[in-house]
């Protein structure tokens, strides 16, 4: 970073932190943002359609490369604290405990293609919510992964990042996630939502300025904590594959909303439901896509409303705390919403007037307050850049 440009209180924060650990400075500062996918849930391991955008919240790690083969490892995120020490050359997901399964799998998903990880130290720090849907764990892998690209020579471009961190993902992790979270953190523009073809990675940038339009994307974090590792998300993923084989298709992608009716006869109710979801969202994306090149923000609020009600009835993923978010956010202003992530928890998004801002703050505090909830966390995001270097 250039000495006449002053660092910002994150980027001090953590430089300062990396040299009190570990002496001197590091060889750069690398950052991956969070995710808000404005709609497209569990349409990206099928093959489909997603259109998240990278979010104004990251993850930060500052890195210095060193000559032993070992890996030590820093938060300052999260209630785990001390160094992690493990060795590059010896990577098992059981040895790695915590945040550092993270960073763990990208520099085991790095081996797996034959690129050479020497050791470092790694200082993280993160304003990404854990734990609420808006991929904190991707953020986390996908600067790490940037950093390791710059360090190595490696010289991987996007698309071949988006696979890497999903390959830790999927077989370092545990999490059987698809390419979503990866490529916003990785692909994602300011003031643009990334319009994502699951099935060959294409990418387009279409235009998301909710400020212009007069709204706000308003964030309730209902703080019901979600794992992508747990069963309720592979089960899902089960249930779609079957469906996929039932109708003789490589992927859901390949279904249409018409083939739903002779659907129904040839599957169970439940594995129906959840093929219906996945075909029906699909299709939401597509609408929304246009909706947002020609009316603008307000012309998706709609589909987000009929996302939400899909997501809650024929995939069974949402829970009380999102079903009221949505709910009292609605009541009280907002145009449209929807809970956002891989469900069982996590965060819902609202599309909101500006003047109508505090009123559905208020609102949805009152409700979670006389359901008997814990308070939710409530914010504002806007479209920001991809994983890049920092300093």
């Amino acid at each position: 970073m250039s000495p006449n440009v002053p660092m910002s209180p994150d980027l001090e924060r953590l430089t300062a932190t990396f040299g009190d650990a570990f002496g001197g400075a590091a060889d750069g500062v690398w950052t991956a943002p969070g995710r808000v996918n404005l709609i497209g849930e569990h349409t990206d391991y099928n093959e489909g359609f997603v259109l998240p955008f990278a979010i104004d919240l990251a993850a930060r790690v500052a890195l210095r490369v060193r000559d032993d083969g070992v890996m030590r490892l820093l938060s300052t995120a999260g209630s785990e604290s001390g160094i992690t020490e493990l060795s590059v050359g010896d990577l098992r997901s059981d040895r790695a405990k915590g945040w550092s399964v993270y960073p763990s799998g990208v520099v085991w998903a790095f081996q797996e293609r034959g690129i050479d990880v020497p050791g470092f130290e790694l200082v993280l720090d993160s304003d990404v919510p854990l734990g609420a849907g808006l991929s904190s764990s991707h953020a986390i892998e996908c600067a790490v992964a940037t950093a390791l690209n710059e360090v190595t020579g490696a010289g991987l471009d996007a698309e071949e990042l988006v696979l890497t961190t999903q390959r830790a993902e999927n077989a370092f992790v545990g999490a059987p996630t698809g390419i979503m979270d990866q490529s916003a953190s990785l692909r994602g523009r300011s003031g643009h939502a990334v319009f994502l073809d699951c099935r060959d990675q294409s990418v387009e940038l279409v235009p998301f300025d909710a400020a212009a339009a007069g709204l706000v994307t308003l964030v309730i974090d209902t703080r019901v904590a979600h794992s992508h590792a747990d069963g309720g998300y592979a089960n899902r993923r089960d249930a779609c594959e079957l469906g996929a084989q039932v109708l003789g298709v490589k992927a859901l992608r390949d279904v249409s909303v018409d083939d739903l009716d002779e659907a129904r006869g040839l599957m169970d109710e439940t594995t129906f439901r959840r093929v219906r979801h996945v075909v029906t969202e699909d299709q939401r994306v597509l609408d929304s896509v246009a909706a947002l090149r020609g009316s603008g923000p307000a012309g998706i609020a709609s589909l987000l409303d009929a996302s939400h009600a899909s997501m809650r009835d024929d995939f069974e993923i949402s829970c009380d705390e999102l079903d009221t978010a949505v709910e009292a956010s609605r009541a009280a202003g907002a145009i449209g919403a929807r809970m956002t992530g891989g469900g069982f928890g996590g965060s819902a998004i609202a599309l909101v007037p500006d003047d109508d801002e505090n009123r559905v703050r208020d609102a949805v505090l009152a409700a979670f307050a006389e359901r008997g909830f814990g308070a939710p966390r409530l914010f504002t995001v806007t479209p920001a850049d991809g994983a890049r270097r920092l300093a």
